[in-house]
């Protein structure tokens, strides 16, 4: 088999093996975290009519020639508040009391905020007039109805939700999720974490993977763990037979006990590629196999060392899964930050080091080990040293993938 692939190389050779998406409707208030299917057109004007931007008077639209001295006066005729509009309009000299988010009245074209103002009684003054359009929220200036407000690939964040029911729609088209699941396997690896013998550790992996899932809104079936053993892989197989993608950790490597590889290959899997010149997680292992009435699954093979598999599967399950639900930008995206202290050259591989973000700098963590969750557990980055990348000082910006945003 040929040598590792580029990172990027094996990114794209993923995805282009990704599950087509399935569009589902769904609730719009129920669609945090999925993505359109199909781009969404404003049903409804918004702002539906001019509104105040704050509370105040509404002024009638000949104030400038009302008022010699700049001051007023001006009658004070009615109200307009939120929900429940002046019912009339404004003749010449003639103010409204607004709140915020009220309709203007019409005949009305500025407001004076309310600190600006002195009432006695029914009649306003003014220091200063406020000029036309002031405080004035004109009606569509969000959007208007029949704009595009979303674009199929969208990820449908509050901020987005909010946006579609805005613009007048109760439910919205959305990529299905699709049907993963989690198998990891190992004679050490025990399901009870209060129950290891000699031995044996706990299996973190799979719950581990599972919740880097959840925020796509996938709810992944845990097949393991699964000991190092043809029969015992071969049943856990047989469970995964619904699953859109499959995701694997531990014996993707050619060890005397890392089984993966030919138990997947009896099971009819087919490998894509094997191995990524990254560190941590060079053993990655990517198969595809084809089912009857179905769309061929995607299997990815994630190192065992629980590092190695965190960073496989933010660099290519999370991207994999993005992609089978429509996403238009499935990958990660890297910022450039100072690091806090010198780094040493880049190794033979494209290294990926946990990091802390202090303020605007970059800190890596003290431990690199794939095995240590301590140092996994307090990064939220990663820092990207190239293959045989020059030492880096103090104070030079450096590559850096963001674990909060996955």
């Amino acid at each position: 088999m040929n040598g590792p692939l580029a990172l990027e190389e094996a990114q794209e050779r993923l995805l282009a093996l990704a599950p087509p998406v399935r569009i589902e409707e769904v609730s719009v208030d129920q669609a945090h975290g999925r993505v359109l299917a199909v781009d969404l057109r404003a049903a409804r004007t918004q702002p539906p009519a001019d509104l105040s931007a704050m509370d105040g008077y509404a002024l009638s639209a000949d104030a400038d020639a009302h008022s010699d001295s700049g001051s007023g006066p001006w009658r004070i005729v009615g109200e307009s508040r939120a929900g429940v509009p002046f019912g009339g309009a404004l003749g010449p000299g003639e103010a409204v009391r607004i709140s915020t988010g009220a309709h203007m009245p019409e005949g009305a074209d500025r407001v004076l905020l309310q600190e600006d103002a002195s009432v006695e009684e029914a009649t306003l003054r003014a220091g200063e007039i406020p000029p036309p359009g002031r405080h004035v929220r004109k009606r569509g200036f969000d959007f208007e109805e029949g704009a595009q407000v979303l674009s199929a690939g969208s990820m449908l964040g509050p901020a987005q939700i909010a946006l579609a029911i805005a613009a007048g729609h109760a439910s919205c088209m959305v990529a299905a999720v699709p049907r993963i699941a989690v198998l990891d396997s190992g004679d050490e690896l025990v399901r009870d974490p209060t129950r290891c013998g000699p031995g044996q550790i706990p299996a973190s992996n799979g719950p581990m993977l599972a919740a880097q899932l959840a925020p796509l809104g996938v709810r992944a079936a845990r097949l393991g763990p699964v000991a190092d053993d043809m029969e015992a892989l071969a049943r856990a197989l047989s469970q995964a037979e619904q699953a859109d993608i499959l995701v694997t950790s531990g014996g993707a490597s050619v060890g005397d006990h890392d089984l993966l590889q030919d138990a997947l290959k009896r099971w009819g899997a087919d490998i894509a590629f094997w191995k990524v010149a990254i560190k941590p997680g060079k053993p990655l292992l990517v198969a595809t196999r084809d089912r009857p009435d179905a769309p061929p699954q995607v299997i990815v093979g994630l190192p065992g060392n629980p590092v190695s598999s965190f960073v496989t599967a933010f660099l290519f399950v999370l991207p994999l899964v993005r992609a089978a639900m429509g996403a238009a930008e499935p990958l990660p995206h890297s910022l450039s930050v100072r690091t806090r202290e010198d780094l040493p050259p880049g190794g033979k591989r494209r290294e990926f080091l946990r990091a802390v973000m202090e303020g605007q700098q970059v800190r890596r963590c003290a431990t690199q080990d794939s095995s240590a969750l301590m140092a996994l557990a307090g990064a939220d980055c990663l820092i990207d040293r190239p293959a045989g990348a020059d030492p880096v000082e103090a104070g030079e910006e450096v590559s850096v993938w963001s674990l909060r945003t996955g």
